[in-house]
């Protein structure tokens, strides 16, 4: 199977009208995988029924959530980790960081041997 891209032309970011513009390769998206779809496809591959998977499932989301509030990295095997990383403005004083100079927060997904290997060897496809 190989990863659909097109080609998508960018201005720099933070200057006016763009500045100098240039092309890049933009993956192009298939549909999606949901709960639904992915607890049908678990279950074809295991004695495991429907409603047991998505039960673990929502409980694994429910887990991950708490551990992560509370400043945890979640490893999950193979599949890879999941982290939390803020943004902040940046200050002239180290006492003047605050809670208030926190921007925002995310989760950053660090991918395992498995995935890592998968992303090295992807096949492209150019679409127009």
């Amino acid at each position: 199977m190989t990863v659909k891209y097109k080609v998508i032309e960018r201005g720099q970011p933070g200057v006016a009208g763009g500045g100098d513009k240039k092309f890049y390769a933009n993956t192009i998206t298939n549909g999606e995988l949901t709960l639904e779809k992915l607890t049908k496809r678990i279950e074809k591959n295991s004695t495991v029924g429907g409603a047991d998977i998505r039960a673990v499932l929502y409980s694994l989301v429910e887990v991950m959530q708490d551990a992560l509030e509370e400043g945890s990295i979640v490893r999950l095997g193979e599949l890879g980790s999941l982290r939390i990383s803020i943004s902040s403005t940046g200050e002239t004083d180290e006492k003047d960081v605050t809670m208030n100079s926190i921007k925002g927060a995310k989760c950053i997904f660090t991918p395992g041997k498995e995935l890592k290997h998968m992303l090295k060897n992807l096949e492209y496809e150019k679409v127009d």
